[in-house]
């Protein structure tokens, strides 16, 4: 093996260019670095690159998933039915408002929710025992919405789709056409995070996404302490100072230096997704013919590739001999209810058994669009001793 890294290979990296060195510096010497005009520049092309009517810019992915169930109006006690394979903000964001989050194991083909295990939930109560449903698009590949909306309807739930690892992916209607994510043509809001590793880093940052204008209204006051100087919306008007905090809401605002980033980072977002999906290729066909080495997902058509997972026998054990290579994959995710805190809340392992059997297989190797070719190949290499070897050392 000739080539050797000159740095350590992450599952992700950011990309950043003079260019979005420029923009943010642009903004950092204008007269605004919070709720300026860059916000709303950000949030006008951003909903254009989606394909939806209305965004609505914040401070993180976290915070987007809080006020989406928010302005849904969540309230203590109601249930809501998410996946135990995302990050825990895709559950957390329901007890932040006082709801029970409830589970619906994988398919294993995909780790997505696997929407006959939540039709088999919904069947199993009465109707309108649960009032929500948060579908995860993960590792990029996303969930039918077409199929999820009809259950939705069918059992009167809302719906939010966390598409964090997928911007400018898209699934396959009944039509056979492809639908974007995010488009707000079935879910009732989106959201997305810029956090480094995504496709679009602002370092921190989100953006919720919505066809239906009372829901955007909402969330305007609701990211900004429930505040409006709306005229419109006010009881009374006493000049132009004047403003009304009409419910409680927070400081989510996403500030203009870091809206400037995520413009001129998503003037290349096609170019980056292009890169991601070529990536994804070359893997596909390396490790097609590997023994041990079991892609998920692999040449989905939409699939936007925020990580690229593979399954092996041995986990632990590549995960520990990679990084002695300088490669250091990652495992997404430890699923939500084994952890401490929801064990606290009745969870335990064996409740999900598909989610927990892909857990201790997966691990995400190096995409990102930055990744050079050399560096993928290096990683191929790995990867294919490591299995190798261990294959040789069972057999003999």
């Amino acid at each position: 093996m000739s080539f050797q890294p000159t740095r350590p290979i992450p599952y992700g990296r950011q990309h950043i260019t003079p260019e979005d060195v420029q923009a943010v510096t642009e903004t950092l010497l204008s007269d605004f670095l919070t709720q300026g005009p860059k916000v709303a520049e950000f949030e006008e092309k951003f909903a254009a690159y989606i394909g939806a009517r209305y965004a609505v810019a914040v401070s993180n992915g976290t915070a987007a998933l809080h006020l989406c169930a928010l302005a849904l109006g969540v309230q203590p006690g109601q249930r809501v039915i998410t996946t135990p394979i995302t990050f825990a903000a895709s559950a957390n964001c329901v007890l932040y408002c006082g709801g029970e989050v409830h589970f619906a194991d994988i398919d294993p083909t995909t780790a997505l929710i696997d929407l006959q295990a939540v039709r088999r939930l919904l069947e199993s109560h009465p109707k309108g025992y649960f009032h929500g449903l948060i579908p995860v698009d993960f590792a990029g590949l996303p969930v039918n919405l077409e199929k999820a909306r009809q259950l939705c309807n069918e059992f009167g739930l809302w719906m939010i789709e966390d598409a964090c690892h997928a911007p400018g992916g898209s699934f396959t209607d009944s039509k056979g056409e492809q639908q974007l994510c995010g488009s707000g043509q079935y879910a009732d809001l989106a959201i997305f995070s810029f956090h480094p590793v995504k496709h679009i880093a602002t370092g921190e940052g989100g953006m919720i996404t919505t066809n239906r204008e009372d829901l955007y209204q909402e969330l305007l006051k609701l990211r900004t302490h429930g505040i409006t100087k709306d005229p419109a919306q006010m009881t009374r008007n006493e000049g132009g100072w004047y403003m009304e905090m009409q419910e409680l809401g927070y400081n989510y605002r996403m500030p203009d230096m870091l809206t400037a980033l995520g413009i001129s980072q998503l003037q290349r977002a096609d170019a980056g997704l292009a890169r991601r999906r070529e990536l994804a290729a070359r893997y596909d066909a390396a490790f097609a013919s590997v023994d041990g080495v079991q892609v998920l997902a692999p040449g989905i058509a939409g699939h936007a590739y925020h990580l690229y997972i593979i399954q092996v026998a041995d986990r632990k054990g590549l995960y520990d001999f990679l990084r002695t290579r300088q490669i250091f994959a990652q495992v997404h995710y430890i699923p939500v209810h084994t952890m401490p805190y929801y064990q606290g809340l009745g969870w335990k392992p064996g409740d999900f058994p598909l989610a927990e059997q892909y857990y201790a297989h997966c691990l995400s190797i190096p995409m990102f669009p930055s990744l050079t070719d050399e560096e993928q190949q290096y990683v191929i290499d790995c990867v294919q001793e490591f299995v190798t070897t261990q294959s040789e050392a069972t057999s003999n």
